[in-house]
């Protein structure tokens, strides 16, 4: 007999969140649960690696922060489906969906905190704090997420915390360097820095092409790739500007080609202000680069220091750029940094570990 999972999640864009839930909905065993999607406020370009799979998306269309349209059509969807279990991803599933689910009179619910979310006003806390008290477990993939909503009053020992699964198989790239060269114009023989993720104030790129401007001082041959798109594109190509980097900066936008990109770049860079954990620093790791990033929770479960890469204080450009320094300079340092992470990733943070400790977790609390 199968188990009906339903995983409530906001959108299904090409993010680190929906890309577990997407990973994770794929990977069940289809013998054991029969697992839906709901996508609260609308679909996205993941759906369709679910469709694909023969999983059901279920799309609510929420509008606003508040739509009690919206909580009553996930109401019925739920006392339709009558899941054996729902978990929520992201706080605005997680207000609605567990909500829902208490009034479906669902049996077995999980909520899911993905990120240090310093963001948040007292009252997301407060509504954090109430639905915890009648959610079963909170799963995270961090001890430094479960660490943060301890210290904002949701017990320590309610989390389950799941790391996040990477795919670390090794490919080659489907692009060659030259290829990329070209359609990026930028100089084959170069240094290809990678900065991968949502442009946005959390990703604190403006500290990233500050670094960048210390390091043009001492030599030339260095190039930053931004991956992703978001509210500040603008802002940051007028920052670049403003210090005369357009030259070396490129702005690549939303790319779904960034496993072909990476294996030809010198490193990865995050220089965020928090994070959950990072699928940037995990792909990264995966395709043997060395990472240096900030000193924050969720990065210091994957990064381990001068193993697998370095860290720097928030905001401290400076050392930003002594360790991106350090790296250029040391082809040898580069490759075993490179070689190390990538083992880190095959060995711990697997696809299939994920996958299972869910899968166990959801089976321990359904036969509950």
């Amino acid at each position: 007999m199968t188990s009906r999972i339903l995983l409530v999640i906001p959108t299904l864009d090409r993010s680190g969140a929906e890309k577990q839930l997407a990973m994770l909905a794929r990977g069940l065993p289809k013998e054991e649960f029969e697992v839906h999607v709901c996508a609260l406020t609308r679909e996205g370009p993941l759906a369709a690696s679910l469709t694909d799979k023969g999983i059901p998306i279920h799309c609510i269309g929420k509008r606003g922060k508040i739509d009690p349209l919206a909580f009553l059509r996930l109401t019925a969807l739920m006392r339709r489906l009558q899941p054996d279990l729902v978990h929520t991803w992201i706080f605005a599933a997680n207000a609605y969906g567990r909500a829902a689910a208490l009034r479906a009179g669902v049996r077995t619910i999980v909520g899911g905190e993905r990120c240090v979310d310093p963001w948040k006003n007292w009252w997301e806390f407060a509504i954090d704090r109430l639905l915890a008290k009648r959610s079963q477990r909170i799963v995270t993939n961090s001890s430094g997420v479960r660490e943060f909503y301890a210290r904002h009053g949701i017990a320590a020992s309610k989390f389950e915390v799941i790391p996040n699964g990477i795919d670390a198989t090794q490919r080659e790239s489907l692009k060659t360097r030259s290829t990329w060269a070209e359609e990026l114009d930028i100089p084959e023989s170069a240094n290809w820095t990678g900065a991968i993720g949502r442009l946005w104030p959390q990703k604190r790129l403006k500290d990233v092409m500050s670094a960048l401007d210390v390091i043009k001082v001492v030599r030339d041959d260095v190039f930053l790739l931004i991956v992703g798109d978001g509210p500040d594109r603008a802002k940051l190509e007028r920052f670049a500007w403003q210090l005369k980097l357009e030259d070396c900066v490129r702005f690549l936008g939303e790319r779904s080609d960034v496993p072909a990109l990476l294996p030809h770049l010198s490193l990865s860079l995050l220089a965020s202000g928090y994070e959950g954990q990072s699928n940037a620093i995990m792909e990264s790791m995966a395709a043997g680069l060395p990472v240096i990033a900030s000193d924050i929770p969720g990065n210091r479960d994957l990064i381990i220091e001068g193993e697998t890469g370095y860290f720097f204080p928030v905001g401290d450009r400076g050392e930003m750029a002594r360790c991106w320094q350090r790296i250029l300079s040391q082809p040898d340092l580069a490759k075993r940094l490179g070689e190390q992470g990538a083992r880190r990733m095959r060995e711990e943070f697997t696809i299939d570990q994920m996958v299972s400790r869910h899968g166990a977790l959801y089976r321990r609390l359904i036969q509950r």
